[in-house]
């Protein structure tokens, strides 16, 4: 087994040392068949579902895509020339039809060299506007639905640095858009701008628990940006261009209507600004007007929030949450803490939810106490309202019924919400006389919708539920023979007409309207599969179960040309996976997987390499359990170990594999798995760990669903961390990062910092930073370079 081993560890470091500063690479045709795809449009329909719009984009963005100007300013990626988010994903074309017709529509006079994204219906959903991206900024345009035809309606002037650029008023005739200043200030360029003195911080002695976040301010020249790039100005526009001033220049985060149209919200961003934390911990304040311009109510202010209490179940003091009730003409909700915010205060109550109706003249009404956290109201076209709350130390949620006309409640939903195979569903929902989306409650009846997981599959199903006794009548359960069958919607819940989608292993998701009736279906769409060399792949969900008896789960794939019966040839094995933490052994063991989920092979898994003669045991459970007081990082390694062991001999357990040739790979906190288990276990021949962190002390305060610090538990923290463990790693792997990482903890210096030390110390490594990406990969060129470096990983410590 040492020769074997020292044999691999060579061919390794040789393929390494012929790698370096090498060009792109494209992957084996069997892989490149698959990646190298067209990818179908994407649908979006209308609330009366008589419309259908497709949305055409290109598989991949590109390394130009990738390459444009791009400043970091508190939590935001800005491009600063055309002012809207630099990782902001366009179609490029849009063609639309009537849900009863057969062909589509092409729009007619969409710009050139479309980049089309903010899709959305007009009120009355006669109408579409979308935003356009030139070279020099964001316009907006209008499609017609009747005539499928469009216009631009105003100049490459909007500023979308802070997301949707636009809102529209009730009578589907106008909109209001937030536009560039028209005196804007260059923004400063901190090559050039010399300081005029140093950083300086300061903390005053408040202890408070914040994560490790990107793209932070850093100094005055950022804040100085960050407010240029921010700051609007509010013009109504009608469906003609015709431009009317509405506010004048300010840092607007956010614009809403009341939904009788009659008041207009306005949330500004304020100073001081923040070093530590990102936007959406900036001061704001919210303002109410009328339509005349003039200010009613300042009905919010929020202070700069960079003190947090440990927990996720803490929260900031004050308003929160606020936004207009959707079914009453113009009255704000918002919550605030009773405990002060801090979950480890013992509280009777820890929220209070409150009523305030325009024009603020009288103090806000009490709506509700929960005894948890608050998590919102869902409102109905009724006299009704369903009030959730929640806490993340027990994973319990707990729904409220409560009548509007009398205050009384009933509880409709207490559960751990892990617990997939006790999910009720979602409230069906229909627009209201606003437009607003509303739960659909007729006759005293309402409806839901759910998944359906059952330890026997999932079977999707919508239920009836009468307000009065609550009792549910189940009226639908999904038994799609050999397939997958989604609901969408409830169209006419007397006429029993649903919408759902329907797939299959190989057939890609299609819409169709249905009777469940007559269970006669008619199909709206009709996607072609666009990844048929893998139709015949074998593929199969097991379960087995880990050494303490906790149920596991895994979807496992064999090659098209394997002979299951015989047995004769031992594959190697691939097992992608991703931890999840868990309260308890019930729900940690329940299964979420369909093996009749259409096979979408993507960078983020195995699937590719079944064409490469590999059995891949994809989105494999990996459960962290922590019950009663313990936490579940508390045994993190051993319960990591204890998966992958259950599974490797789950498959070998069938006659599949060789055991000696398993390998193991994960995204994120799926890396930060593989290099653990790579450290801590001689199970696997190699691993690939991608976009991860490996040192949690530069995470100090909490990562993934640690609510501890570094400071309450450093044994846990020191442990978990491969990097503290390097000398322990000998398994050759690869580590994969985009060298523009944005996500909070996971700093692409992780990787090189872990390269390094696992270098130093003899490891059998390769690291490969993939430019311009962040915590996803989006370019073609790095995803099929990727495909390639992993390919030629895997035929060296694997096959050879």
């Amino acid at each position: 087994m040492k020769i074997k081993l020292t044999i691999c560890l060579l061919a390794f470091l040789n393929f390494y040392d012929a790698q370096e500063n090498i060009t792109y690479q494209k992957p084996s045709a069997e892989i490149l068949k698959l990646a190298d795809y067209e990818r179908p449009p994407s649908v979006l329909m209308n609330s009366k579902k008589d419309w259908v719009v497709f949305t055409y984009r290109p598989t991949y963005k590109t390394l130009e895509d990738l390459n444009q100007q791009e400043m970091k300013l508190a939590g935001l990626r800005i491009n600063p020339v055309t002012n809207i988010s630099s990782s902001v994903t366009y179609s490029n074309n849009l063609k639309i039809r009537k849900i009863n017709d057969k062909n589509e529509t092409q729009v007619k006079n969409l710009p050139a060299n479309a980049k089309i994204t903010y899709i959305s219906f007009s009120p009355d959903e006669k109408k579409l506007v979308f935003t356009n991206t030139t070279s020099k900024g964001v316009e907006l345009w209008l499609v017609d639905m009747e005539t499928a035809t469009s216009k631009k309606i105003t100049e490459d002037n909007l500023n979308a640095n802070l997301g949707t650029p636009y809102v529209w008023y009730n009578d589907s005739q106008s909109l209001l858009i937030r536009t560039l200043p028209q005196n804007r200030p260059a923004l400063i360029d901190a090559a050039k701008d010399l300081p005029t003195g140093p950083i300086v911080s300061t903390a005053d002695g408040k202890v408070s628990q914040n994560r490790t976040y990107q793209d932070l301010l850093k100094n005055p020249q950022d804040e100085k940006n960050f407010e240029v790039l921010t700051a609007s100005e509010i013009y109504n526009v009608d469906l003609n261009g015709n431009l009317k001033k509405v506010k004048d220049q300010d840092m607007y985060s956010g614009l809403s209507f009341s939904p009788d149209g009659n008041y207009l919200m306005a949330v500004v961003i304020k100073k001081p600004f923040s070093y530590i934390v990102p936007l959406s911990r900036f001061p704001l304040t919210a303002t109410v007007y009328d339509m005349k311009g003039n200010a009613v109510k300042v009905v919010n202010d929020v202070p700069l929030n960079e003190i947090m209490p440990k927990g996720f179940s803490s929260v900031r003091i004050g308003k929160r949450s606020m936004g207009w009730r959707s079914d009453a003409p113009a009255t704000l909700l918002f919550a605030e803490a009773l405990d002060g915010g801090d979950q480890s205060k013992p509280a009777e109550y820890r929220d209070e939810i409150f009523m305030w109706e325009a024009p603020f003249a009288a103090a806000p009404k009490s709506f509700f106490k929960t005894k948890q956290r608050y998590e919102g109201v869902s409102w109905t076209n009724d006299h009704y309202a369903v009030v959730s709350e929640g806490w993340y130390d027990t994973r319990n949620t707990k729904s409220y019924l409560v009548d509007l006309n009398n205050g009384e409640s009933k509880v409709i939903d207490d559960r751990n919400y892990q617990d997939v195979y006790s999910d009720p569903g979602n409230f069906n929902t229909a627009k209201n006389q606003y437009g607003r989306y509303v739960i659909d409650m007729k006759g005293g009846k309402t409806y839901l919708i759910g998944d359906g997981f059952t330890k026997d599959g999932q079977h999707s199903f919508i239920d009836e539920m009468d307000v009065k006794s609550l009792k549910k009548k189940r009226l639908y359960t999904s038994n799609v023979k050999n397939g997958k069958e989604e609901i969408i919607d409830i169209l006419n819940p007397s006429k029993g007409e649903i919408l759902t989608t329907q797939q299959s292993p190989s057939l890609y998701p299609n819409y169709f309207k249905k009777n469940i009736k007559s269970g006669k279906a008619e199909a709206v769409t009709q996607f072609a599969n666009p990844f048929e060399s893998i139709k015949d792949v074998y593929k199969e969900v097991i379960t087995y179960k880990r050494n303490d008896g906790v149920t596991l789960t895994g979807t496992l794939y064999l090659p098209a040309n394997y002979d299951r019966k015989a047995k004769k040839e031992k594959l190697p094995l691939l097992i992608w996976a991703y931890p999840t933490e868990y309260k308890d052994k019930n729900t940690a063991g329940q299964n979420t997987q369909n093996p009749n989920d259409f096979t979408f092979p993507y960078y983020g898994s195995f699937v590719y390499w079944t064409t490469k003669g590999y059995a891949v045991l994809d989105d494999a459970a990996f459960p962290i359990i922590g019950e009663g007081k313990t936490e579940p990082n508390d045994t993190f390694i051993p319960q990591l170990v204890a998966n992958a062991e259950a599974a490797i001999n789950a498959v070998d357990q069938l006659g599949y594999i060789d055991k000696k040739k398993v390998a193991v790979g994960g995204h994120s906190y799926g890396a930060f798995m593989t290099a653990n288990l790579l450290t801590h276990s001689n199970l696997f021949a190699c691993g690939i760990a991608r976009s991860g962190a490996y040192n949690r002390t530069l995470t100090p305060f909490g990562f993934q669903s640690e609510q501890r610090n570094y400071w309450d538990v450093p044994e846990i923290y020191n442990k978990m961390s491969p990097f503290m463990n390097a000398d322990k790693m000998k398994t050759p792997m690869l580590l994969v990062h985009g060298d523009a990482d944005n996500n909070p903890g996971t700093f692409t210096l992780q990787t090189e910092r872990y390269f390094q030390a696992l270098k130093n110390l003899g490891a059998p490594v390769k690291m490969v930073l993939l430019p311009k990406e962040a915590h996803g990969y989006v370019a073609k060129e790095n995803i099929l370079h990727l495909l390639w470096e992993q390919d030629q990983f895997l035929e060296k410590c694997l096959k050879k």
